[in-house]
This record gives structure tokens, sequence and C-alpha cells, in this order.
């Protein structure tokens, strides 16, 4: 475990025998409901595992690490910002999912592109927003995060 994660342990731990020492018949209350959500969203998260597992099945680890690689970092991070636009998969998928590919070798810009674009650009829904919001708005809010999301992912690449 890295030291990031047991900090976020260690502040869950913190606050969960604060919160019990407040109020304990809330806090066990919120427990249950929280048990309660994760039965229904336990469904969902061996879908993703299996997706995840499923497209790395598919797409092997050499032709992410080659294409999303630091070979040539300006297309692939463009090429994953365009895929991230017009792509329409929920961010919790994509969070593992990026994860993934990152853990076999694709480069951080890129895998960022992917990941700001899929959450801030909608070309998927398009049309849906042009219809409640009207075209120039969209166009430019859109537009707007696609720049947007290409300075966060260079940002992420100097910063790590």
């Amino acid at each position: 475990m890295d030291i990031f994660t047991i900090v976020l342990w260690i502040i869950t731990g913190v606050a969960l025998v604060w919160s019990l020492k407040k109020d304990k018949k809330k806090t066990l209350n919120s427990m249950k409901m929280a048990k309660g959500m994760m039965k229904n969203m336990i469904g969902q998260i061996i879908g993703i595992l299996f997706l995840i597992g499923l497209i790395l099945t598919f797409i092997p680890p050499e032709t992410i690490s080659s294409v999303l690689g630091k070979s040539n970092l300006f297309f692939s991070t463009i090429i994953s910002a365009l895929v991230g636009s017009i792509t329409l998969i929920p961010a919790f998928v994509a969070f593992p999912l990026v994860g993934s590919f990152v853990d076999v070798g694709a480069s951080i810009m890129p895998a960022v592109a992917f990941l700001t674009t899929l959450t801030m650009v909608g070309v998927v829904t398009f049309p849906l927003e042009k219809q409640e919001f009207g075209l120039k708005f969209t166009a430019t809010r859109n537009l707007v995060s696609f720049v947007f999301a290409i300075i966060i992912a260079v940002a992420m690449g100097v910063i790590m």
C-alpha cells in the first residue's frame, strides 16, 4: 500500500470513531444503509472488472504501451482526448480502466486526456445538450472543456 492509501484509511478510521462517539445510533444506521447500497452495486462492480479484463484481453499490453506510451506523446494525447470525447462510459468504469492502462505502460498524459475528456466533453450527448441549452452554449462548453482537458493532461504529465 502506498502512503496516500494509508493516510486515507487512517482518516476514515478516525472519522468513524468520532462519528460513533458523537451518535452511535445514526452511525450504525448509516453503515447499514451503506451495506445495502454495496449489495446493490456489487453486480455493477463485478461487471466493471469483467469489462476491464475483456478490454485488456482484446488489446494486449504491448499495444497499449506502444500506442499510449512515450513514443509519440503529443499524438497519443490528442488521439486519447478525441476517443474520450466520443466515448460514453460511466466514470466509475473509466477510472479503473485508465488505471489498468497506466499499469500496462500507458503514459500519464494520454491517460489523463482520455479520462478528462470522457467526463468533460460530450460528443454523444451533444444533440440533447444542444436541444436544452442551445447550439452556441453547447459548442462553446464542449470546445472549452476539450481545451482544458488537454491543459490538464499536459499539467499532469509535467507534475508526474
